[in-house]
């Protein structure tokens, strides 16, 4: 089984977060390491470092993810910003280490008119950048698949794989699968059939052993409308079918996977992971439509 998990808050403190997947019953969780809406992040203390690691050791949560700031562009075009971007990725890459967080999920960025290929090869070259500044960190980062909107890089197999391949120390790198975001970029996972289709494509451009963790996402738009719009596990165009193929796939028994859906409050992460919990070992639900 899958290690059913959610995005949790850090309010009042890093040390924080590790109970409140508990309380949700939670196998893994993600966090902001950060304000997103800021470029500078506020320095963790040592009650922060120290919470958050003892938190994480009392056997659940079992595993933690981050993600990024929203702000941060790997591909932007401007050098400056692109300096800004990269230095506050390395900001990023020392808080999770100091805090001992297994992945690091980041979109690739946008290419601003630049191109799709010179947009994965800055990509590259950011990554390269901030792995070099940091070559003894043991935090991972994923490459998460984005949906496509606008001039997002990221949003096909073949465009992480351009990334990944270009990435000087690619044993430190990995992919995040967003379901809503792949199901907008085109790839249909809505029977086992599709699911299976896709899991295939993916091992053979970039390997099943590069994916790392899992974002549980439904839709609120159709296939391939290339727009990042998240909503409550069955309630979207993609329905239970998906879910009910991950959690019942050997191949990820062990890997994070993220609840990101929206919610009023994080009990109601609580409600949706026993939704996923009972499509374990259940009948096929009926595929939307």
């Amino acid at each position: 089984m899958a290690l059913l998990g959610a995005h949790v808050s850090t309010a009042g403190g890093m040390e924080h977060a590790p109970g409140r997947g508990r309380a949700i019953d939670a196998d893994s969780i993600q966090v902001f390491t950060s304000n997103q809406n800021q470029w500078r992040g506020r320095p963790l203390t040592e009650e922060n470092i120290n919470g958050f690691r003892e938190g994480m050791g009392q056997g659940q949560p079992r595993m933690s993810v981050t993600h990024d700031s929203y702000l941060i562009n790997l591909c932007s075009a401007e050098e400056w910003k692109l300096k800004r971007a990269v230095n506050a990725f390395i900001e990023e890459m020392d808080r999770s280490e100091a805090l001992g967080i297994n992945y690091i999920v980041f979109h690739p960025g946008a290419h601003m008119g630049a191109g799709v290929e010179a947009g994965c090869a800055l990509v590259a070259q950011s990554l390269n950048t901030a792995l070099e500044a940091r070559p003894e960190h043991k935090t991972r980062l994923l490459v998460e698949i984005t949906a496509g909107q606008g001039t997002t890089v990221g949003f096909t197999f073949e465009q992480i794989a351009d990334i990944m391949s270009q990435v000087h120390a690619p044993e430190r790198m990995g992919v995040c699968f967003d379901t809503q975001h792949a199901f907008a970029a085109g790839y249909d996972i809505r029977t086992p059939e599709a699911w299976e289709k896709v899991m295939k494509e993916f091992d053979r451009v970039l390997g099943l052993d590069q994916l790392k963790v899992f974002h549980l996402n439904d839709s609120k738009r159709e296939l391939h409308d290339r727009v990042d719009r998240h909503e409550k596990i069955g309630q979207g165009t993609l329905g239970l079918v998906p879910f009910w193929c991950l959690v019942n796939d050997e191949r990820f028994a062990e890997l994070p996977t993220i609840l990101e859906t929206p919610v009023d409050d994080e009990s109601e992460y609580g409600e949706e992971l026993k939704l996923l919990r009972s499509l374990i070992g259940a009948p096929q639900p009926e595929p939307v439509g």
